[in-house]
């Protein structure tokens, strides 16, 4: 294997060998990367780099151990505390008592602000839509980066949310019915967001761009300007053809003309397209998105994003035929009312998920021989492949603020958190980086950051940007730790458990107490139905009323449509409307969602057992046979869903504890594995790289790992799939 201008180039077979650098064994594709690419022209010197790299892992690898092993401490503490209780109703002024007596609980200090500087206004004041990618698919990774800007009239053409059957399906050619109802919508989002003085945008007739603004002429031959004339903040091209530029709830809004495009030419004002400013920021992926197990496979990451990092990532496929190469989009300029330049940036501000404190990778050995835990390496390599963008001062640049954007998951509490911090530290140091040059993003989706949430971000103040609702790994996290408490809930009855209300207005409380406002991003969690953009936009509105200025979409097209919502809710305002109300209470975040004696028929039950194990193979399978860490899996009812590790661990964890306390059966759980297998091989029939699970389960490596998922699933660490995953993907891989 060699790397060539940020890219991997593998051959048939790849030779495993290690390097010595400063004590420590690394995998030689690995230091190649390193010195040969992201190294040069960052200032740092490789044996600056190595040394200082394994002075961190001495000091800090020992902390990280220590660190998981009071997970597990107090995991087994929670788990004998019910185990005593078995039978009796939880008492939450005892449990609750009990939690602080063992520490899982912490004191909370004096209410603080956050101290974060030096961020873009992407995050710090501007609401809109985040991108979650898989950087280890570079293609993926481009079209998040390239999804700042979407065409409206195409997302609502080319998916649900204008209804496809009767006169509005879309056929085989040009709907023109279809058509005119995506003209009509997207003018009435225009009345909304870019009202004119008076009339609509249904009836305009033509847009002149002018001193004093833009003149919009209606069909009855009225004139009229912007209901806000401050809206109107650039314009591009000439006479017909041209681009006016809007704002509203700093979110920019392109109507762009052209009288000899197809569309524009039916027009009467010659409108051929609304652009929409869409995924602001973008978070490219090192962690549940991909499925990365070795070195190999980390270093394929690493260099996508350093290519994204440097500007000069492409990726060429092939389509219709022909060779397409895509590179990143460069920024977009117009001429201001005042006749100065007005640039926007043609990219989303990018972030970079790591990896948590969980898993070690044998990319690098220690002195002592042990692998390095994967958070520590990816927090150097990350902030190394982002100094390329620091040293930037013209061109195509992501941060124009000077950070780092680091999105850190799966901490557990307070301490994790100041870890993640004291990393940082080191890491800045190594590098010559200011100090908070680089920032971070909780993930609050584990139960005792919940719970301490506002001790949390107290640990990472100074370079706090980010706090978001990682539902989805909350939901195992809740289950894994009130295992032995009892049978918890269907999963799907889970979404109306008293918890999970409280958990979501709780992040918002806490952030806004804290001054996130202005400072940091308050997220909310991923739209899992790519497929359903007229359910999201009826659903998805509820998170910028939650006071959240960002949530999560799962492709560009999600992103522009979710861009509305910015549009109909002035977050700044309800935030301001949010922070008067009483805080989330603890005792109702911490009440376990447990089946409380409910009976359950024989046939909820099989319903239940046969959706999980549906849900478990068919991620499954793709992860461990194929390395596809995140895609659109079908469900039982094949409505395609977007699945990574965190809904593998909700469906892993819910058997478990099922088994555990005899709703089910060891054998009613194989025998549903044993059908859902049939029934995956045939959802993925067409695909030819696919190796069927059924009828040899025995020889399936992926069919094992789902059941081992399962019946060990009490034993995983927090419940996480990793450890499972990762053992039997390097299987598949070792066996060719």
């Amino acid at each position: 294997m060699s790397c060539v201008a940020g890219k991997i180039v593998r051959g048939e077979e790849r030779v495993d060998s290690r390097v010595t650098r400063a004590n420590l064994q690394v995998d030689s594709g690995l230091a190649a990367f390193i010195e040969e690419q992201a190294l040069p022209d960052t200032g740092v010197d490789a044996d600056g780099f190595w040394s200082g790299y394994a002075a961190i892992l001495a000091d800090l690898a020992p902390i990280n151990r220590a660190l998981l092993a009071k997970r597990d401490s107090l995991q087994a503490q929670i788990d004998d505390w019910h185990k005593a209780r078995k039978g009796q109703a939880i008492d939450g002024a005892a449990y609750q008592a009990f939690l602080r007596e063992i520490g899982y609980l912490v004191p909370e200090g004096p209410d603080f602000k956050v101290g974060t500087t030096n961020v873009d206004p992407e995050i710090a004041t501007v609401a809109g839509p985040q991108l979650v990618v898989p950087v280890m698919n570079a293609r993926f990774a481009l079209n998040a980066a390239n999804a700042r800007w979407g065409s409206l009239y195409d997302a609502l053409y080319g998916t649900d949310a204008v209804p496809q059957d009767g006169d509005l399906a879309p056929g085989k050619g040009f709907n023109a019915k279809r058509g005119a109802e995506v003209v009509a919508r997207a003018a009435s989002y225009l009345d909304t967001a870019v009202p004119l003085g008076s009339g609509s945008h249904a009836g305009a007739k033509s847009y002149v761009a002018g001193a004093d603004g833009v003149v919009v002429t209606l069909a009855d031959g009225t004139e009229t300007g912007l209901a806000d004339t401050t809206q109107f903040v650039g314009h591009a091209g000439e006479g017909a053809t041209k681009s006016l530029l809007f704002r509203h709830n700093g979110l920019h809004v392109e109507l762009k003309f052209n009288p000899d495009s197809p569309i524009g030419a039916e027009s009467p004002s010659n409108l051929e397209d609304v652009v929409l400013e869409s995924a602001l920021t973008a978070i490219q992926d090192c962690e549940d998105s991909v499925a990365a197990v070795d070195a190999e496979d980390k270093v394929l990451v690493y260099a996508n994003w350093l290519g994204l990092m440097k500007g000069d990532l492409e990726e060429s496929f092939e389509k219709n035929g022909q060779t397409m190469t895509r590179r990143l989009n460069p920024d977009r300029d117009f001429t201001g009312p005042d006749g100065e330049t007005y640039s926007v940036p043609g990219r989303s501000l990018l972030l970079v998920r790591n990896v948590g404190h969980l898993m070690t990778t044998d990319a690098v050995l220690g002195e002592d021989g042990k692998e390095t835990p994967e958070g520590i390496l990816d927090g150097m390599i990350t902030s190394l492949c982002a100094v390329h963008d620091l040293k930037k001062s013209t061109g195509m640049r992501n941060s124009r603020a000077g950070s780092v954007y680091i999105v850190k998951p799966k901490m557990h509490g307070p301490e994790e958190a100041a870890f993640t911090n004291t990393l940082f530290d080191r890491v800045e140091d190594v590098l010559g980086l200011e100090r908070n040059t680089l920032k971070v993003g909780v993930m609050d989706e584990e139960r005792r950051t919940s719970a301490n949430l506002k001790e949390c971000i107290r640990a990472v103040k100074d370079r706090l940007v980010f706090i978001n609702t990682g539902f989805l790994d909350r939901t195992g996290d809740e289950i894994h730790t009130s295992m032995q408490a009892g049978p918890v809930l269907p999963k799907n009855d889970m979404k109306s458990a008293v918890w999970l209300g409280t958990y979501e207005n709780n992040n918002v409380d806490i952030g806004l107490a804290a001054g996130l406002a202005g400072h940091a991003q308050i997220g909310k969690g991923m739209w899992a139905k790519p497929d359903a953009m007229a359910e999201m936009l009826e659903v998805k509105s509820g998170h910028p009323m939650a006071g959240a200025n960002t949530a999560w979409v799962p492709s560009p097209t999600a992103a522009t449509l979710h861009a509305l919502h910015y549009h109909e809710v002035d977050v700044h305002e309800r935030q301001k409307e949010i922070a008067q109300r009483t805080p989330a209470a603890l005792s109702d975040l911490l009440v376990p969602p447990m089946l409380e004696g409910r009976n359950l028929s024989d046939e909820e039950v099989t319903r239940e057992l046969d959706n999980s194990c549906q849900s478990i193979l068919g991620y499954v399978v793709r992860w461990v046979d194929q390395g596809v860490g995140c895609s659109k899996v079908p469900d039982i009812n094949d409505v395609g869903l977007m699945e990574d590790r965190a809904t593998l661990r909700i469906s892993a964890q819910h058997l478990a504890n099922w088994l555990l306390h005899g709703i089910c059966t060891a054998d009613q759980i194989d025998q549903s594995f044993r059908r859902m297998a049939v029934a995956v091989d045939g959802q993925n029939a067409g695909d030819p790289g696919y190796r069927n699970m059924a009828p040899d389960y025995d020889a399936s490596i992926a069919f094992q790992s789902a059941r081992e998922l399962v019946f060990e699933g009490i034993n995983q660490p927090s419940g996480y799939t990793e450890p499972i995953l990762h053992r039997r993907r390097r299987e598949v891989k070792a066996a060719g």
